[in-house]
């Protein structure tokens, strides 16, 4: 039986993913309230899926609308923004909440099949993507990137984000070291920096969920989370391009 595997180090959303779990609005799986550093490459074995920083389930709930079954393979991750976010402290590399080698760490051990990861806009002109881009081709991934809002789906928001798709089954092969600083000095030369732009309002938080009240908690879990209509998109456009046949 195909079951998912949740890494979401705070309390409250860990509780909210058990929460829909049980209410079998995401995959059902088990949650790892671990961080990230504390979790070894054989805690993953027999999973179908994994899906880590997993708030509350957003990317999960985004595979399902975009159609991909429960049962298919697949890893998702929304990296900490706040090393890369202009609300942040700006610091990058330096911050500890900067877990991108950690991430990576496992999939090298494990190679999934497909990666589908998330960050702030803002992450780009910090060459955040280019290190990400640089270690999975450097593992024989295909990666590709699009910078997409919120408001694309209709939310009364832009909220910019970063989406990649890392796919092993595509035809390329691992890229060298020299190669991977040549593409990445080509990348920064052509690099901009997202445009920082106000929007009027965003929408009112009054939902709750069933066990874990509290605003504040139900705040910091909305903030973190992806607009799954989006996600779902990528991962649709992902599918539409997959060969068949």
């Amino acid at each position: 039986m195909a079951r998912a595997y949740y890494n979401e180090i705070d309390s409250f959303a860990a509780q909210w993913l058990r929460n829909l779990i049980a209410a079998g609005h995401i995959a059902d799986g088990d949650v790892d309230q671990r961080s990230i550093v504390d979790v070894l490459p054989g805690d993953l074995s027999g999973y179908t899926q994994a899906h880590f920083f997993a708030g509350i389930g957003g990317w999960s709930l985004a595979l399902r609308l975009a159609g991909w079954a429960d049962d298919r393979p697949v890893w998702t991750g929304s990296c900490p923004c706040q090393p890369f976010s202009v609300a942040g402290k700006g610091i990058g590399e330096a911050d500890p909440r900067h877990v991108w080698p950690i991430w990576f760490r496992l999939i090298r051990e494990h190679r999934p099949c497909v990666v589908l990861g998330e960050q702030v806009a803002a992450a780009i002109g910090r060459g955040w993507y280019d290190d990400v881009a640089d270690d999975l081709e450097r593992e024989g991934y295909a990666v590709a990137a699009a910078v997409l809002p919120a408001a694309g789906v209709g939310a009364p928001h832009i909220r910019d984000r970063l989406w990649f798709v890392a796919d092993a089954s595509a035809s390329r092969l691992p890229i060298s070291e020299q190669e991977a600083v040549s593409r990445k000095g080509r990348r920064e030369e052509g690099r901009a920096t997202p445009e920082c732009r106000r929007w009027p309002a965003e929408p009112a938080v009054g939902r709750v969920a069933h066990g874990v009240p509290g605003r504040v908690g139900r705040l910091r879990a909305y903030g973190n989370a992806i607009v799954p209509q989006v996600a779902a998109e990528v991962i649709a456009a992902f599918m539409e391009c997959e060969p068949h046949g």
